[in-house]
Formats: structure tokens, sequence, C-alpha cells
């Protein structure tokens, strides 16, 4: 492909609120329901004479969003009719918002936000066949986010990183769960590319639903349009959808414009004057912003001093970022210690919540921070520290006391001489072969003979004192 193409890149990103009712009807907001048709009713089923509600929480959720990225939010907002004809729309329009939306510019990843609205999301059209559709309404009418950036992305990776920063950005701010894979979140493209400072002919791809589909979308079709301009051809304005098993994109249709749309503000909404509205002021609204997760990365580094592949895996998940915060407040915030917990919370207790959850984990923070200063302290073996990780995050804690515990389990580090000594002696008659070995100069078999003292005091016995008695009972 040629390199005198640039590609311009501008994403829409839509995201299910976690609010618990939908957005214009007091039906549940369930969005793990399985059965289809559940949590519906004569307003977001569009029966004649029924009247939206506006969803204050949900609002409230958008101003939030707007107010982390850096957003203007509005003072006067109202919500408009998107008219169009699909099974999944049971009224003939969406009720969007089109001249006024909550939130205008705004910032992430360095990339420049054109604005944030609130609409309902649309029912689930499932394709059983070539012959019949169904459709499914529990989705129907979801308080759905919509976020426009501007048109200033260059390539794919950084579109996938702009979404991510965004699902994590809705993750702390505990608007949304934003799972892409449940369709909470899903990434829409709009790709041009061209030789020259003026824009190409954008092309839209849409509802991509995991990280994967929306790099190799923009990929492909950044080439395709390179393709197509090489040829001599012109590209044409369409929505494209992305076929995964293909790794390509597909025409779906001509790509509408505002104007086919129709806009209008919805006559039965009221029109909005945030400034009037207690909960949406800017001191409230502050309260209730976290520290985000660009903050935190800095933070981290300058406090803690841990590696950067290790700050983005705590960041990644809002609980297991607190959980290592509390870890290092009760470690007094020192850097020796807490360098200690990073490395038993990647290896091993990130190890224990991918095979079974947060809601099987069973150990505080200041357990596991009173475990670490065990081990530093040489307390305990860094085996058995490992050990009572796994089986307190399993079994839960005896008592509040690891110390206390260990003791009761006999794992306090042995480094009694007269205790080991008959240690070593029945290991040395158990293994006369290995004893001859190290005496002729094989080094691996006191290291053999250091796991044997190991594995008889359960990884209590201190591992160097071990190897200073085998040295001397050898030669």
């Amino acid at each position: 492909m040629s390199k005198n193409y640039t590609a311009t890149i501008g994403l829409e990103i839509h995201a299910e609120l976690k609010t618990q009712t939908k957005m214009f009807c007091g039906c549940r907001n369930n969005q793990e329901e399985t059965r289809p048709n559940i949590n519906v009713c004569p307003v977001c089923m569009a029966h004649p004479g029924t009247l939206p509600v506006i969803n204050k929480e949900a609002v409230k959720c958008v101003l939030k969003v707007g107010k982390a990225l850096g957003g203007n939010l509005a003072d006067f907002t109202e919500f408009d009719r998107k008219n169009y004809f699909y099974p999944d729309i049971p009224k003939g329009y969406q009720i969007s918002q089109y001249k006024h939306p909550l939130i205008t510019g705004g910032v992430l990843n360095n990339i420049a936000i054109t604005r944030i609205h609130l609409e309902e999301d649309t029912a689930r059209s499932q394709h059983n066949d070539e012959t019949h559709s169904l459709v499914d309404f529990n989705r129907g009418g979801l308080p759905l986010m919509e976020l426009v950036t501007e048109p200033v992305i260059t390539n794919a990776k950084d579109a996938v990183s702009f979404a991510k920063e965004l699902q994590l950005a809705l993750r702390y701010l505990d608007v949304s769960d934003a799972n892409m894979e449940k369709g909470q979140m899903r990434v829409e493209a709009n790709i041009s590319v061209s030789k020259t400072n003026e824009l190409g002919t954008k092309v839209e791809v849409k509802n991509l639903n995991s990280f994967r589909s929306v790099e190799g979308s923009i990929e492909y079709e950044k080439n395709r349009q390179i393709s197509i301009l090489e040829a001599g051809e012109r590209v044409v304005q369409e929505t494209r959808g992305w076929d995964e098993n293909k790794s390509q994109t597909f025409s779906q249709r001509k790509k509408e414009n505002s104007d086919d749309y129709r806009y209008f503000p919805d006559p039965d909404l009221p029109k909005l004057k945030l400034s009037e509205i207690k909960e949406f002021n800017n001191e409230c609204l502050e309260k209730e912003i976290p520290t985000m997760p660009w903050e935190k990365r800095t933070q981290y580094k300058k406090l803690y001093n841990i590696k950067d592949e290790d700050i983005d895996l705590f960041i990644q998940t809002p609980k297991l970022a607190k959980f290592f915060e509390d870890t290092a407040l009760a470690l007094d915030n020192s850097i020796e210690l807490i360098t200690r917990a990073t490395n038993y919370l990647v290896s091993d207790f990130v190890a224990l919540l991918k095979e079974n959850g947060w809601e099987k984990n069973k150990i505080t923070s200041k357990y596991f921070a009173g475990i670490v200063k065990l081990a530093y302290e040489s307390k305990i073996s860094s085996r058995v520290a490992k050990d009572l990780i796994i089986t307190t995050f399993k079994d839960g804690q005896i008592s509040n006391n690891p110390q206390k515990d260990a003791e009761t389990k006999g794992l306090l580090q042995k480094s009694d001489e007269n205790e080991l000594y008959a240690i070593i002696e029945a290991i040395k008659t158990e293994n006369p072969a290995v004893v001859e070995d190290y005496r002729k100069g094989k080094i691996s078999a006191l290291q053999f003979l250091i796991g044997q003292g190991m594995k008889k005091t359960q990884g209590s016995a201190n591992p160097q004192v071990l190897k200073q008695l085998f040295e001397k009972a050898c030669d």
C-alpha cells in the first residue's frame, strides 16, 4: 500500500448506563436478563397514548463522564426525535439529542472529544435464518451514552487505546460496566484516507464489539480505500459492517446524513435548565468523581516506584487498584515492602482472582500486608508466604493476625540449628547417593538436599540456615 496516504479516524462510542430503570420508563434495567421481552411496558413498546419520563440518574451519569473528561456541561439541554424505521424501534423514532447535547468538548488520551449525549438504546434483533428475525425488547429503551471524538485519530492503535481508556473511565465512575462482549459498549469508526490536507470520503464501520475488531476493521478499511483510490476509482460514502471470520468489512447500506433523520425536539419531554437542578451543580458532581486512571498512573509511579506494566495491571481493575492502595497504606507506604507486595500480587494474587473471581476472595488487604511483613522480616519463607496467600484467599483468615496464624500452623521460619539438624540427618540417610554427588563437587545435589529440607518443614525452614548446615554436615 502507498505510504503517501494519511488516514483520518473519528470514533462514535456507545455505552449502556447501569441505572436501575430504563431511560424513559420504569422498566428494570437488567442487562443480564436472558429471557426475551421480560422487562417491557407500554411506554418502551410505544403503545398509543403513553408518555416518556426522563431518568434523572442517567443524566447525572453522563454529566459525571463529561466532568471527568474536562468537557463543558450544558446549562440548557433537550431531547430530540431521530426518525427512522427499523423493527428494533417500535415508535418509528429514537429519542436522542441533536443540537443541545449534555456535554461538548473534553479530552481523553490527548484526543479531542466533540460531544457526549444521551439517548435510548434499540432492541436486540436476532436473525435466525434468511426467512425471519426475532426482536427482544429488553434492551430497548435502556439509557445509552454516546461519545463522539473529533476526526483527529490517524491510526488503529491510537483508536484502540482511546476506546480502552474510555472503558476504564466508565468503570471507575461506576456508570457502566462497558463489557464489549455483552454489547454494553459498542464502537463505530468513521474512516477516510487522503493524500492532501482535504479529508477523503468517510466510511462508517458499525457495531464493533471488541478491541480486536476495532483495530482490524480500521486497518482493513484504510487499505481497502487506498486500493480503490490507487485504481483510479472513487470511495463510496456508506455504512459497512465487520466480518470477524473473514477479517474484512462489507457494505450494509448507503450512509445517512442528519437531514435523513429529520431531527426535531421531542414535544413530550421537558427542556432542561441543568443549573436549576441541585444534584447537577458543580459541587455535587465533583464529590462523585473518583481519582481517575490517568491520575492513578502518575500517583503510583511517584509514590510507589513500581513498574509500568504492574501499574497498568492494577489500574485495569478498580477493585484491584483499591486492594493495592490499601495494602500499601498498611505497609506505611514503604517502597521496599510495597515492591515485595507487588510481586506477590502480580504473581500469586492476580492468578487466584482469574481462577476464582473477586467474590471468592476471603483475604483482606491488611492481612495481606501482614504476610508481606513476615516474609520481609524472614519470619516466614517466601514459599510459606505464597501458600498463606493461597489458603487464606480460599479458606479465609483464622484470625486478624497472620503471625499468630503462621504459629498455629507451625509455619514460622525455623532457624534453630538443633531443631533442623535432626531433619538434615534424616535427609542424608534417605539420600546417600545425592550426598556422595555433592561431596564430589556436584552443586545441584546441594540444591536438591535443601529442597528436601524445605519440603519436610513445609517451607518453614530458613533456606540459608539449611544451606550452611548441609554444607557442614556433608563435608
